[in-house]
């Protein structure tokens, strides 16, 4: 291994998000190359002093108040005015029961969404890292052929969906194969193609935290990442290739998914 490809892999080593086999090969690499170890020594020490930073915001103690105001819902039924400046017992604690519940449901809401979010950006992190990991020498296709009706039958049996491969040289997305991966310890269809020298892996399975039906755009490490989800399929795509080019190629795969099953 040189220098340039240790210095690719240097943050899945250090996140711990390679297998034992590509660990030994760089640590061997850093006990005979000293300014490769420095660097690694460097982010380490970086990583720690951000993992031990303070750099979570706590929540002021007025916001449920605040949560609570604003979400007060008037009674279905007219209030008199005498109900207005003598309210009972029974009232108050059924208001006061109310707004619990509705606070309640705003914070299930608010975590969920935390989560959700959480969840996507884990599985982005770990997009990447396979899409690095597949440009690496033997890594990138178990099944090398620009054949469609080729690669789609090799995923039978292997992943739990049938993905899309389309032939797409006609817009210069040149397909070349394809290979089993894994995300969230899953299994994974991973479709490779290419235009000019940029590598596009599309990832496609049943659930990889996508779940919306617009395409979302986010960038990580300077790769581009687009994913969506479409008739069951959590699909995502990542490249170095110019994020309108990314679009034009994620344009062409939905369409192709949209289309009836017995067209070519």
């Amino acid at each position: 291994m040189n220098c340039a490809e240790f210095e690719v892999l240097l943050h899945a080593l250090i996140d711990g998000e390679l297998d034992a086999g590509h660990a030994r090969e760089l640590e061997a690499h850093t006990a005979t190359c000293s300014a490769c170890a420095e660097k690694l020594a460097s982010f380490r020490t970086m990583r720690e002093a951000m993992s031990g930073a303070a750099l979570k915001e706590t929540a002021p103690a007025h916001l449920r108040t605040r949560i609570e105001t604003a979400l007060a819902v008037p009674r279905s039924r007219v209030i008199s005015m005498r109900d207005f400046f003598k309210p009972t017992r029974r009232s108050f604690f059924g208001g006061f029961a109310v707004g619990s519940a509705l606070s309640a449901a705003v914070a299930a809401s608010l975590v969920l969404t935390v989560i959700r979010n959480n969840q996507e950006q884990t599985i982005a992190d770990e997009v990447v890292s396979a899409h690095v990991r597949s440009l690496q020498a033997g890594h990138l296709m178990d099944v090398a052929t620009s054949d469609q009706h080729t690669v789609k039958p090799w995923f039978n049996g292997r992943v739990d969906v049938a993905p899309p491969v389309v032939d797409l040289t006609a817009e210069s997305f040149t397909l070349l194969g394809g290979r089993l991966d894994y995300i969230d310890s899953e299994p994974v269809a991973a479709i490779v193609y290419q235009r000019r020298k940029h590598v596009i892996n599309l990832f496609v399975a049943q659930h990889l935290g996508a779940r919306r039906a617009h395409t979302a755009s986010e960038s990580i490490q300077g790769y581009n990442i687009r994913h969506w989800s479409q008739d069951g399929l959590d699909l995502w795509v990542v490249s170095d290739l110019a994020g309108e080019e990314l679009d034009e190629f994620v344009q062409k795969i939905a369409s192709a998914l949209r289309r009836p099953s017995g067209a070519s």
